[in-house]
């Protein structure tokens, strides 16, 4: 069983995962708020670079040679200006990829042999668009292996709390469910073991488990699930720590980084 760890930084508290702990990493709670990426870095690794998005939802996986490249496009007066994307695969040595969320699952994942790293921000509009299989396929270009690959998924909403329309369910469902109805992709995702759905009381509603259906995608890439750990936290229902733009409806966010080798 894969575990996870609480660690205190001048008084706040961040999350590991004993299965990225050869890296530094960290998914930190709203304590933090509102520190940037860049002094996070300097929690995690003094010596590394930081980069970050602007996240639009979508699917978009970038490198921080492709953020500096489109930056230098952008208008040069603009230097608050960031790159839309939602996820990031390191490229070398010593780079804190970085990703924002406040019930959106954040992902990271590491490269046991080449120490290659990625963070991504996978909502159910990025899960729905494969944004974690588009992320692997990203380090797959650069020599990753899929059994090399350890990832861990951050505190995000949980299906007992997450209300969704069916119509979303099945959005995301056909990420890995084959069917062009979406009633066919509802009733098949409530007959997988362990389902990402839950009934809802209300009609036309179903509970739905993002980080279930990005697990589910995993293994379908033949990512084994001993290559998979998911934080038993939920953001929505641990205010103490978390962030929950459902709960609050506030634009706050808490941070996720690693740091490559």
């Amino acid at each position: 069983m894969h575990t996870w760890h609480w660690h205190t930084w001048q008084g706040m508290s961040y999350l590991t995962c004993s299965l990225l702990e050869a890296w530094p990493h960290g998914f930190f709670t709203q304590h933090f708020w509102p520190r940037s990426p860049e002094e996070l870095t300097m929690v995690l690794h003094p010596d590394a670079s930081g980069y970050r998005l602007k996240q639009v939802h979508g699917n978009t996986v970038l490198t921080p040679s492709e953020i500096v490249t489109q930056l230098n496009e952008i208008e040069e007066e603009n230097n608050s200006a960031l790159v839309s994307a939602d996820g990031l695969v390191s490229e070398q040595p010593l780079q804190a990829v970085w990703v924002a969320s406040a019930d959106c699952t954040p992902v990271l994942i590491a490269d046991e042999k080449t120490g290659l790293v990625a963070a991504v921000h996978a909502g159910w509009r990025g899960t729905a668009a494969k944004i974690v299989p588009q992320a692997i396929a990203r380090l797959q270009a650069q020599g990753s292996k899929i059994e090399d690959l350890r990832i861990a998924m951050g505190p995000a909403i949980a299906k007992e709390v997450y209300q969704v329309a069916t119509q979303v369910a099945a959005e995301v469902g056909a990420s890995i469910i084959p069917h062009e109805n979406e009633e066919a992709i509802v009733e098949a995702l409530h007959e997988l073991p362990n389902s990402p759905l839950l009934t809802d009381p209300n009609p036309g509603k179903v509970r739905l488990d993002v980080r279930r259906v990005n697990a589910l995608q995993m293994e379908k890439l033949g990512i084994s699930p001993e290559q998979i750990a998911i934080a038993p936290y939920c953001t929505y229902q641990t205010p103490e720590h978390f962030f929950s733009y459902r709960r609050e409806k506030q634009k706050k966010v808490q941070w996720s980084g690693i740091v490559s080798q």
